[in-house]
């Protein structure tokens, strides 16, 4: 089994949801990054989405956006990214880690040569937010060896066959995204996403993972009614930008995440 199927697994046993946690790489530097996301780690999240920061963000709101130009700015790109993930993998052996990219960084370094790295790393998946099905059998295709998931997208105004063709070719979990506009916009309907929930539920056996809009406990509590995971990113990342220059940004992020893990507990 792969961490992935081993986390949900584990989960369903204790009455739990998974809390999805994104971070971007390198925000605000190198170093923090990782305390930070050992803060994450340590305080209960489930699986580890780290994100690639990019230049043109486009899927992302402001928050996510700053946060790219943060990391950008302290140095990080996608070879240092991996090497984040073998530094994790020194301590967190077991956590799931899922890659989130625009496709341009993982086409400027290489196809193959991305994931011969991030599979050597520990990486568990990649979800590229800007590489619809269609198109990506041309780096999926390249991908020969051990397994490294491509997570896909649902979003709120996908059409049942379209939802069907996704869930046909998706594997380890699926990204339900919550609502039309980008990461970080305000407001959570949670029976409109829990209908949308349900009628993926209906054609996948894979866990569902709902994000965007999310950023109090009692929104994950309402999201982890239906779902199988809450994914929170810009909820965080507000977190740091509010506290830069602190030396306790982990320390806040960390009963940030504990609170949000308590919530996934039905």
């Amino acid at each position: 089994m792969t961490r992935i199927e081993k986390t949900f697994e584990k989960l369903e046993r204790a009455g739990e949801k998974a809390l999805v946690g994104f971070i971007t790489a390198g925000d605000p530097d190198a170093a923090q990054s990782l305390e930070i996301i050992a803060a994450m780690i340590d305080n209960g999240i489930d699986i580890l989405e780290l994100g690639v920061p990019f230049s043109d963000p486009t899927a992302d709101g402001p928050v996510i956006q700053r946060s790219s130009a943060r990391a950008l700015k302290s140095g990080m790109n996608l070879e240092k990214v991996c090497d984040m993930i073998t530094s994790l993998r020194e301590k967190y052996v077991d956590i799931p880690v899922i890659v989130f990219s625009y496709y341009n960084p993982i086409f400027a370094y290489g196809i193959e040569r991305f994931y011969t790295d991030f599979v050597s790393a520990g990486a568990d998946g990649v979800l590229v937010v800007d590489l619809p099905p269609e198109e990506s059998e041309e780096m999926t295709s390249r991908w020969t060896g051990a397994p490294l998931p491509l997570i896909r997208l649902v979003a709120p105004t996908t059409p049942d066959e379209r939802m069907q063709h996704i869930a046909d070719v998706s594997d380890g979990f699926i990204y339900m995204v919550s609502k039309t506009g980008v990461t970080g916009s305000d407001g959570l309907d949670a029976s409109e996403s829990g209908d949308q929930v349900s009628r993926l539920k209906r054609i996948t056996h894979l866990p569902v993972c709902v994000g965007f809009g999310i950023s109090t406990p009692d929104d994950v509590a309402a999201v982890a009614r239906t779902a199988d995971g809450v994914v929170i990113g810009s909820a965080f990342e507000r977190t740091i930008e509010e506290n830069l220059g602190k030396a306790d940004i982990a320390a806040r992020i960390g009963r940030q995440t504990a609170a949000y893990k308590a919530a996934t507990r039905m």
